[in-house]
């Protein structure tokens, strides 16, 4: 239990979610037992959406996960979806984490429609509908770009998942802006 609160602890500091005005701030690792626990009791399948997938029942199904990662963690009346994002991204890869980088990339791609400012069937329709459009070169991207294998540093088979390859582009074009 210890390593993984500290491993989710890590993560989320190396993405920025224990600076500046955080709640997150006055927590050590302890304040993840709840969350790691949820996350163990989940079932296989939260392990194999990915925005290839999002059908009702799966979009249904990762909106209940929000919530609930949310009600583990985040205090009420606290800014919770970058963070609750994150997490789901780097546990499940089943969603982008929506940042200040992916929200600017895509709110510009979906002006008017999605502002992405809240995760909801409309983000992750809108969502479902960018991989479409992308689905040969988000695919292509995603199997060529494997996880790492903690102890020998080697690549695994197990590749990025497409909700990552998504995030990695909202993020790029933000900062780059091509």
């Amino acid at each position: 239990m210890e390593k993984s609160c500290l491993a989710l602890g890590f993560y989320l500091a190396s993405w920025g979610m224990f600076r500046g005005s955080s709640f997150m701030l006055e927590k050590s690792a302890k304040n993840f037992e709840n969350l790691v626990g949820y996350i163990a009791s989940q079932d296989s399948c939260a392990w194999s959406i990915d925005v290839d997938s999002y059908t009702s029942e799966n979009i249904e199904f990762l909106l209940d996960q929000y919530n609930e990662i949310r009600t583990i963690l985040v205090p009420q009346n606290t800014s919770h979806l970058t963070l609750v994002t994150k997490i789901m991204l780097g546990v499940f890869g089943s969603v982008p984490a929506n940042d200040r980088f992916f929200k600017q990339t895509f709110g510009d791609i979906f002006k008017g429609e999605c502002g992405f400012s809240r995760i909801n069937t409309k983000s992750l329709d809108c969502l479902s509908r960018f991989y479409q459009s992308n689905k040969l070169v988000i695919d292509q991207v995603s199997s060529k770009r494997m996880t790492v294998d903690f102890n020998s540093g080697v690549d695994t088979t197990l590749p990025y998942t497409k909700a990552k390859v998504v995030d990695m582009y909202g993020f790029t074009k933000a900062i780059t802006g091509t």
